[in-house]
């Protein structure tokens, strides 16, 4: 019987989850819609549902030994969504004992960036590395810190929420409740609102005249920047300035072996990753130049946070057993 743990990355568009032996491999994966769903509970009951038919699909014997789980603002030390400002459950949410009545084994939460650190760790990128730092570039953006090979959690849980660094006080409004937010401009979301903004601004000729936020999406604007569109590929350098910028501060402050960037604004590739590169050396604490590299998460065909909260339940059950 092949021993699994489960592995959910709850984002605040989709929900992904997978069955992953030790080895990393998936026994079987699946996603679902998180922001259609108001209430947590039947969230909750949706998602138990898809996975459980998808577990009566799989050929092999298969024993489910605990939950792990990667969520905005989740905090892992009480195992709770805390304010998450980009999921529709407000305040606090005992989202780790909520799971637990589901499927009757141990669940363990921490932030979805933490999680993706931990994958990259365990299964990407970053094996053998002891110090980096992780961004997801999603609908907001996350970080996940490692630090003398340990997550940085805070005294509190919640440390590694660099989409909410700063970068203008008086800047655009955050979900969060402040204004000028990283992930305000520095993420799928960010990007669309900087190209409304230069459409507003400029008067190039671009198809992408007309277009409503809704209709707007990072691979559109990525796509067209990658073909010389005068307002996309702007878009993508003011991008790539503040999110170079940003991650100058962060590796002041913690001085990581490399950065790792993931999540679907990623995919945009070599046209927002050597610009954020160029913008990083312009702005590091000299005696850093050349010495910190950026990155892409070398799980992007993959999930990285999905194997990364699978890698912190076994972890967990390691530590019960030792």
């Amino acid at each position: 019987m092949i021993q699994s743990t489960l592995g959910i990355d709850i984002g605040g568009t989709h929900t992904k989850y997978g069955l992953v032996d030790k080895q990393g491999n998936l026994l079987m994966e699946g996603n679902m819609p998180t922001s259609e769903h108001e209430d947590v509970n039947e969230f909750l009951r949706v998602l138990s549902r898809n996975i459980t038919s998808k577990f009566d699909a799989i050929d092999e014997d298969f024993e489910l030994k605990a939950v792990g789980v990667g969520v905005p603002n989740g905090n892992f030390y009480n195992g709770t969504i805390e304010h998450a400002p980009n999921l529709n459950w407000k305040g606090i949410v005992p989202l780790a004992e909520l799971l637990k009545t589901h499927f009757n084994v141990p669940v363990v939460l921490t932030n979805d960036a933490n999680a993706a650190a931990i994958g990259e760790q365990v299964f990407g990128g970053a094996q053998g590395m002891d110090d980096f730092v992780i961004i997801t570039l999603g609908t907001g953006l996350g970080g996940g810190i490692m630090s003398n090979d340990k997550l940085i959690y805070g005294h509190d849980g919640l440390a590694g929420e660099l989409g909410h660094l700063n970068v203008y006080p008086e800047g655009r409004p955050c979900n969060c409740g402040k204004n000028g937010c990283l992930e305000t401009y520095a993420s799928a979301t960010g990007l669309k609102k900087t190209v409304l903004e230069l459409l507003e601004q400029r008067t190039d000729e671009t198809p992408l005249r007309g277009s409503t936020f809704e209709s707007l999406s990072g691979k559109v604007i990525t796509d067209l920047a990658v073909s010389g569109d005068p307002i996309a590929s702007a878009a993508i350098d003011y991008t790539a300035k503040i999110l170079g910028l940003k991650l100058a501060d962060i590796a002041a402050a913690t001085s990581p072996k490399a950065f790792f960037i993931a999540g679907g604004l990623a995919k945009a590739g070599n046209i927002l990753m050597d610009s954020t590169r160029d913008y990083f050396e312009q702005y590091i604490y000299p005696p850093m130049q050349g010495k910190i590299e950026i990155k892409l998460s070398h799980l992007m065909d993959k999930n990285a946070a999905v194997l990364g909260a699978s890698a912190l339940a076994w972890g967990q059950l390691s530590k019960a057993i030792n």
